[in-house]
């Protein structure tokens, strides 16, 4: 029994990052699918020549652009990573190992995250589930931009495989601020669609709760001065997010 996997990522201005994710799936991918919304920094030229299918795809959000990406895979059986993502050795051998037996519908991974050089190991940032291996006509990609996740909505069987996902995300502090002033102005869009309001216990109660919870509970503290800063800005970007739905 032999199951091939079709590998999809999106991308937009990835050439720091495609090679990298690309050369981690060149082992278990039976084709390499990179749907890109107009690059303009060389990340389709080099994503070809490393021999992945390049298709440009107008983008019209992180939930519809990943829908659309997997419609244009041959196999049924999908592997979803984002461009600044890797896989590690562990999970490249627990994918090959798995592609000659009878897969399940669905697997889920953890996702360790880099943040200024420093694996984060705590601070609600691990093990970071993510369902990144499944069968792709039991589901689809759900959820309020930009935090996506897939769903498999007619599955009875589903596992994790306890290997993790390399997550090269912030640089340093200034990415990482600039891409969460980006996230919570989306996801307050996306919450006022949705019909949400900011309350007083959304903009003042949550904050501190989340920090509580993931410094002290997801022991973000063992990941020193870097887990401190991370529970803190995780806060209050909570904080932000509610404060801009408000505004809405």
């Amino acid at each position: 029994m032999y199951t091939p996997i079709s590998v999809v990522i999106i991308t937009y201005n990835e050439i720091n990052n495609i090679a990298r994710c690309i050369a981690s799936v060149q082992t278990i991918a039976d084709e390499i699918i990179i749907v890109d919304s107009f690059s303009t920094d060389g990340t389709q030229q080099l994503a070809t020549s490393l021999g992945a299918n390049v298709i440009e795809h107008v983008f019209e959000g992180h939930i519809e652009q990943k829908n659309w990406a997997i419609t244009q895979a041959k196999h049924t059986y999908i592997l979803s990573l984002d461009a600044d993502e890797e896989l590690s050795t562990e999970l490249i051998a627990a994918i090959k190992k798995l592609k000659i037996s009878t897969l399940l519908d669905g697997y889920y991974m953890h996702r360790l995250t880099s943040f200024c050089g420093q694996w984060i190991h705590h601070s609600g940032w691990y093990p970071d589930k993510k369902l990144r291996l499944w069968n792709s006509t039991k589901g689809s990609w759900q959820g309020i931009n930009p935090h996506d996740e897939y769903k498999l909505t007619n599955s009875i069987s589903i596992a994790t495989i306890k290997a993790d996902i390399l997550h090269y995300s912030y640089n340093s502090k200034a990415q990482y601020h600039k891409q969460q002033e980006y996230f919570t102005s989306l996801s307050a869009k996306a919450y006022a669609q949705l019909g949400k309001r900011a309350n007083g216990i959304n903009l003042y109660i949550n904050p501190v709760f989340k920090f509580v919870k993931n410094y002290v509970f997801r022991l973000g503290f063992l990941d020193g001065k870097n887990g401190l800063y991370l529970c803190y800005y995780n806060a209050y970007y909570t904080y932000v997010k509610y404060k801009k739905l408000k505004r809405i």
